[in-house]
């Protein structure tokens, strides 16, 4: 399903067989999630995106032809795709902030297709107890949610805005730490709000309601600038709010007092190969549920409808 130009919708083609060049791995996909970076790059929020594109970087599939991995072997794909490893950022253990870096399904072609390629160097094991869609959020949703966690710091009391595909995730990392989530939605998003206390969070409410505790910490992972004077009024002094996503709409002004206190407000970009081992490994041994609707690859453009139109509870992936 390729992206032809900014806004217009995927189109089904038949394209050649993609060849991995030295140091890479060809993939058979076996579901490739949709995520809301993948619907910022369609609507052109996001800039100068590869033409045509391949949308998708919450790739699982099959190794085909590759160096590091055995021919069968189950992987996984994520945003980050390549990055130079020699700039100040790369050597110092940073190297989601490389200049130079190139992401899955923005800059190189992803997972929206039978076949993808892939640098070996950003692939990764996938936990077995998962199966191929199930497992697919992990690769962003999840990894991106596990370092706005980490970003948090030991928030005891932890705040989610935007309760989809990454919030589900980190709740349950959160809970197994031994931390309360208080869930945040959209106005009358009951279903969402439901699904937040059935995985373990304390309390669910819409988005502009005050929680019945000062929280900790905050992530938000709407991408509602508007959001982020409301978390900030939500948490206590010396709180943290994290904003988790790749685009927000602009940050309202706000007055000084909410960030006065010593509240910190900081973004989280992109992601670190340490980060999905990390993340995977914990996966691997904490049972994460990942409610995942599985999609045909050819309605693409319905899945993104869906998310745009906040119709999506969990996640979806595409299957070919």
């Amino acid at each position: 399903m390729v992206l032809r130009a900014p806004r217009a919708p995927l189109e089904l083609a038949q394209l050649p067989d993609p060849r991995p060049a030295r140091g890479q791995a060809l993939v058979r996909v076996r579901a490739c999630g949709v995520c809301r970076t993948d619907l910022h790059v369609a609507d052109g929020e996001l800039p100068d995106p590869k033409l045509p594109l391949i949308l998708g970087h919450e790739i699982v599939g099959e190794v085909l032809e590759g160096e590091r991995f055995a021919k069968g072997a189950r992987v996984g794909i994520p945003w980050l795709g390549f990055t130079d490893g020699s700039c100040a950022y790369c050597t110092s253990g940073r190297e989601n902030l490389c200049d130079r870096a190139r992401f899955t399904g923005y800059h190189l072609d992803g997972g929206y297709a039978e076949l993808a390629v892939a640098d070996e160097r950003y692939c990764f094991d996938i936990p077995e107890a998962y199966g191929d869609a199930e497992a697919a959020p992990l690769l962003c949703a999840g990894l991106i949610g596990h370092r706005s966690l980490r970003m948090a710091g030991d928030a005891r009391r932890l705040g989610l805005y935007g309760f989809g595909a990454a919030a589900h995730l980190v709740a349950q990392e959160a809970r197994a730490e031994g931390r309360e989530v208080y869930a945040f939605t959209r106005a009358g998003d009951e279903s969402a709000q439901r699904f937040a206390r059935e995985l373990g969070a304390v309390w669910a409410g819409a988005s502009d309601e005050r929680p019945p505790h000062e929280l900790d910490a905050a992530i938000i992972f709407a991408p509602v600038g508007a959001l982020v004077p409301l978390a900030l009024g939500a948490v206590r002094k010396g709180g943290t709010v994290v904003c988790g996503g790749i685009h927000m709409s602009p940050i309202p002004s706000f007055d000084y007092r909410l960030l006065w206190g010593e509240r910190s407000l900081r973004s989280v970009a992109n992601l670190t190969r340490r980060d999905a081992e990390e993340f995977l490994a914990l996966a691997g041994r904490v049972r994460l549920k990942t409610r995942v609707a599985p999609i045909p690859l050819t309605n693409a453009n319905e899945a993104l409808a869906s998310l745009r139109e906040g119709r999506v509870v969990g996640a979806l992936a595409l299957v070919p």
